[in-house]
């Protein structure tokens, strides 16, 4: 009976806000680098974004740690969008750009293992559980707020346990990406993993017990040709408030085929941010509290509360934070090219002051650039987890979006 109100709770959350429609104007909306008419393909901009894996707030998972919280409402939210922009690289990677969701027919066994990966329990290799517990090697307590260079770093790490995805994760330094470290990350080589899929997609299901990264899987060191790409490219565009100047770059990024959204918000609150359309930005909101899924490894999700059925939100431009993280995702080498070509073209010759640095070689004044590997210690969490009774309870009280 619970789990049957649980079900319809989630329902109720997905619809019980009402939102005022989309603005009637003659200017295209963007999303996550497609192009679309209001007045004419409205219904595939709902559909486009509906099909946006969304993770919001949930309750009553199984405490952190062992000792931890069992919801992350009022903490959780960057952590949350974290996984938005993950698992939208995810399904860029195994269904396409185009790829719809349509709750009325049966999804592609590739999609269920994506969610697998992202469900509130300690074996999903990106669960708030791992996230938040990999977050203490970034020095945040579980319970603290995350910024979004600490989100990606987290997303980094975590990757490197996902034999599944072989998913290469780079965070730009000093506002700056560098074409040959990347091209060297993402071609190291590669491991062949078992075809049947566990709960996080780690090789064959695990024992019952059995966390994702103990998980049994075939190794066999090859070169790749490219490991799927993730690009996330902290930034400040200003001080206390975006700069202008750097606006209309900004919204350029969205337009990209590479885009997969950004992670910002402004103070108190986090959003995952996926177009915009003429001054506004369209972002999805994980402020919503749902009831924590519980599914058996290897079995179909109950999916409906990971998707925002109702009209975008929106928001001013001038009203974000200027702390962001921007996202591309580049399924071949071939992409990530192009990415390189667009941004020489749209956002460095045409800007006079540019939101990021591209360049070709590695700056001979850093250290060198050692791409990240797979540590021998088969752990992705922290061993000390702190007191629950420690963490705050309002979310206005530590999630303020600053540096």
């Amino acid at each position: 009976m619970e789990a049957v109100l649980a079900k319809y709770e989630n329902q109720i959350n997905a619809f019980s806000e009402f939102l005022e429609d989309l603005p009637d104007v003659d200017e295209p909306v963007w999303i996550l680098g497609a192009r679309y008419d209001l007045k004419t393909k409205k219904s595939e901009l709902l559909s486009d974004v509906r099909s946006r894996l969304w993770f919001t707030y949930r309750k009553k998972f199984s405490p952190i740690g062992g000792t931890g919280p069992s919801s992350d409402a009022g903490w959780g939210c960057m952590l949350r969008c974290g996984q938005m922009i993950l698992a939208q690289a995810l399904v860029c990677r195994h269904l396409g750009r185009d790829w719809r969701w349509d709750p009325e027919k049966r999804q592609p066994k590739e999609y269920h293992r994506i969610l697998h990966c992202f469900l509130d329990k300690k074996d999903s290799c990106y669960s708030i559980h791992q996230m938040a517990q990999m977050g203490v090697g970034e020095g945040k307590s579980v319970g603290e707020w995350y910024g979004p260079n600490t989100v990606a770093q987290v997303l980094k790490k975590l990757a490197l346990f996902d034999d599944w995805n072989t998913l290469a994760v780079y965070v730009s330094m000093d506002n700056t990406v560098v074409i040959e470290d990347i091209k060297k990350q993402c071609k190291q080589p590669g491991r062949e993993s078992r075809s049947r899929a566990g709960p996080c997609g780690r090789g064959e299901v695990p024992a019952s017990g059995q966390s994702c990264s103990e998980t049994p899987h075939l190794r066999s060191q090859r070169p790749l040709d490219w490991r799927p790409l993730l690009l996330v490219i902290p930034l400040r565009m200003g001080i206390n408030s975006i700069n202008p100047v750097y606006i209309q770059a900004f919204k350029e990024c969205f337009k990209m085929p590479q885009s997969c959204g950004v992670l910002g918000g402004k103070p108190n609150l986090a959003y995952y941010f996926i177009g915009f359309i003429d001054d506004e930005l369209i972002y999805l909101d994980p402020h919503t509290t749902q009831q924590a899924v519980d599914t058996e490894s290897g079995s179909a999700v109950d999916d409906q509360s990971y998707h925002c059925q109702r009209t975008p939100h929106r928001m001013k431009i001038t009203s974000l934070d200027p702390s962001v993280a921007l996202g591309f995702f580049c399924k071949s080498e071939e992409d990530f090219d192009s990415w390189c070509d667009l941004v020489q073209q749209e956002l460095l010759k045409k800007r006079n002051l540019r939101m990021f640095e591209l360049v070709e070689k590695h700056p001979s004044h850093w250290p060198p650039f050692v791409p990240p590997t797979k540590p021998e210690v088969q752990t992705t969490g922290a061993e000390f987890i702190e007191s629950p009774d420690k963490l705050f309870e309002s979310e206005e009280e530590f999630e303020i979006l600053n540096v």
